[in-house]
């Protein structure tokens, strides 16, 4: 276990957990701000990508469990992401649609933006969300996060306009 919160539990993702992050990664509801749904060889890279954050860097996205039926609901965590002026901690989360506007992003997200500022040391976290996708920018706004700039990232043939949110210690 990572962190644990009111109603949830954080912990890494393992290969056991591809068969409730493919239930995400295969939802048009829940890939709508990427503009596709992943193939099983993509979500496989995903996992990957995971377990390769863990070891390198000592944090990723992990996987979101719900207390009351032990379900992975979703993931949410701290990745290293690139912004045009330098790199950066993200929260970033991903849930299952079945638990959308539930509180659940909100309650996972604060609680690793505070791990990001009490156990990695951080004085500031970022959320880089497309312009389109409102639920997921009022998650970082109840996160007490402020929108500090925008830039426009090209993924899949496509050029999404993204928001930078950011919170200071």
């Amino acid at each position: 276990m990572i962190l644990e919160t009111e109603r949830l539990i954080l912990r890494k993702m393992t290969n056991d957990d591809f068969p409730a992050l493919t239930e995400m990664l295969y939802d048009e509801r829940v890939m709508y701000a990427y503009a596709h749904t992943f193939t099983e060889e993509e979500a496989k890279a995903w996992l990957q990508n995971q377990l390769r954050r863990y070891k390198e860097d000592g944090f990723g996205l992990w996987a979101v469990i719900l207390k009351e039926n032990e379900k992975m609901i979703g993931q949410c965590g701290i990745t290293k992401q690139r912004i045009p002026e330098k790199e950066v901690l993200e929260v970033g989360y991903l849930f299952n649609a079945d638990y959308f506007h539930k509180g659940y992003a909100t309650e996972a997200a604060i609680a690793c933006k505070n791990y990001a500022f009490e156990n990695l040391g951080a004085n500031e976290v970022y959320s880089i969300i497309r312009d389109n996708n409102y639920p997921s920018q009022n998650v970082a706004k109840r996160n007490g996060m402020k929108e500090v700039g925008s830039f426009v990232k090209h993924y899949h043939g496509i050029d999404m306009p993204h928001i930078i949110f950011c919170a200071k210690k």
